[in-house]
């Protein structure tokens, strides 16, 4: 009787792993050599909206304002690094919102 007990409950298990697995996967945008996540760039516009750097910041540094956030996302500072920093994330944005540039589904083909 435990053998059946045991046995009937591994589908169940095994579907709630499975679930589990699928909601771990991240999507990732690659763009000119740079690997970012995609809830990176989520939480990159949640910290641009909540953050106004200084005058005296912006004018004294050449990198984006959102590099000197000390909650930049792990994967976005090596962007920072680059020279064309601004415009990678001016494109990583643009990317990150369009669903046709985005396959934010696991099933997606496309779009038409």
């Amino acid at each position: 009787m435990g053998c059946r007990a045991v046995s009937g409950l591994l589908p169940g298990v095994a579907v709630v792993l499975l679930l589990l697995l699928q909601s771990t996967q991240s999507v990732y945008i690659q763009y000119q050599g740079f690997r970012v996540q995609l809830e990176s760039m989520k939480k990159l516009s949640d910290l641009e909206a909540q953050w106004t750097p200084s005058p005296r910041l912006q004018a004294q540094s050449l990198l984006p304002a959102m590099c000197h956030h000390p909650a930049l996302p792990q994967d976005l500072q090596p962007v920072c690094a680059s020279k064309e920093a601004s415009s990678i994330f001016k494109t990583l944005r643009t990317i990150a919102n369009d669903d046709c540039e985005l396959c934010v589904n696991v099933a997606c083909t496309g779009c038409l």
